[in-house]
């Protein structure tokens, strides 16, 4: 009974290795291509930014504050990108004496993270040196990965695969169809979403081999973790939406009041709370990977976790 399913799941791997080598790309030749950033365009579509509800900005300053939240955006994906490579790493060792199909797909999935944060780097450079001085990317991408990384297999392959299916859905539903957004910074993301679509596939599948060693006692406490995770998201995302006001209002075209401050620091939080973390939630494939790992009991304490973030 257990062969036909075992080959099913291998084939589910192969397939990943397959999409892998057909779509490899090259942040040069492919992405890049000698171009640099427009920034007479913005660089996220509002879908994402949510800028539009902010009523008191002239054209010029939201462009800005939008370009500020795309180079956080780029970011971001740098810095998750470093904790997820060492856990895809730690788990391929699973299989370094069994099928080597399973280990093929998850090397490749290493190199293609590397490739990634490589990629983020550049366009920080790239963006930073046509930005004014002063923005500040505070979280620390080998800090961060230290602490995720002590929490269970469980919790960070569930916030992996939270990662990868939001960064796809962001392309599809808001930047793929969106002729306003800066040419370069658009690619940046088409690419990027390529290979993460094969990626998702292999977090599903890891995850779900990782929960099926769990007791329920494990998993109990594995749940604990995903939930701290989640804080632990909302609590860079408070001290990075902090510094991004901070930069924008120091660099913007018009003043603002105390009032406006405060407001657009709330805008800027409610933002990167939706694309970092309930943009993910939303998605129906999440939802039926984590409820089908879960009892009802489990799933109504991260309900209850994720509604303290509202």
């Amino acid at each position: 009974m257990n062969a036909p399913v075992d080959l099913e799941v291998i084939e589910r791997y192969g397939k990943c290795i397959e999409n892998s080598k057909r779509i490899r790309w090259d942040i040069d030749a492919d992405v890049i291509r000698g171009r640099e950033f427009d920034f007479s365009m913005t660089f996220l579509p509002d879908g994402i930014s949510k800028i539009s509800s902010i009523g008191f900005l002239n054209e010029a300053d939201a462009r800005f504050l939008n370009q500020i939240q795309g180079r956080t955006y780029a970011n971001m994906f740098g810095l998750v990108e470093r904790f997820i490579n060492a856990k895809i790493l730690e788990v391929s060792r699973d299989h370094w004496l069994g099928n080597q199909t399973k280990l093929e797909a998850l090397v490749r999935f290493s190199d293609e993270e590397l490739k990634h944060q490589e990629l983020f780097r550049r366009l920080e450079g790239m963006i930073g040196a046509e930005m004014p001085d002063g923005y500040e990317f505070k979280p620390q991408p080998d800090d961060v990965a230290g602490v995720v990384l002590t929490k269970s297999t469980w919790s960070v392959l569930g916030l992996t695969c939270l990662i990868e299916l939001f960064t796809q859905a962001h392309y599809r539903e808001s930047i793929e169809e969106n002729e306003n957004l800066s040419p370069l910074y658009k690619d940046v993301f088409k690419f990027h979403w390529m290979e993460e679509s094969q990626h998702a596939i292999l977090d599903e599948l890891e995850w779900q081999r990782e929960d099926a060693k769990l007791s329920e006692h494990e998993r109990d406490a594995a749940v604990d973790d995903l939930i701290a995770l989640a804080a632990a998201v909302d609590g860079i995302l408070q001290m990075q939406a902090k510094a991004d006001v901070s930069y924008f209002v120091t660099h913007s075209q018009q003043g603002f009041s105390e009032e406006q401050k405060e407001q657009l620091h709330a805008h800027v939080l409610s933002a990167y709370r939706w694309q970092y973390i309930f943009s993910g939630v939303e998605i129906p494939r999440f939802m039926d990977i984590l409820t089908g790992l879960v009892n009802e009991q489990q799933m109504a304490r991260i309900g209850a976790a994720l509604e303290t973030l509202q």
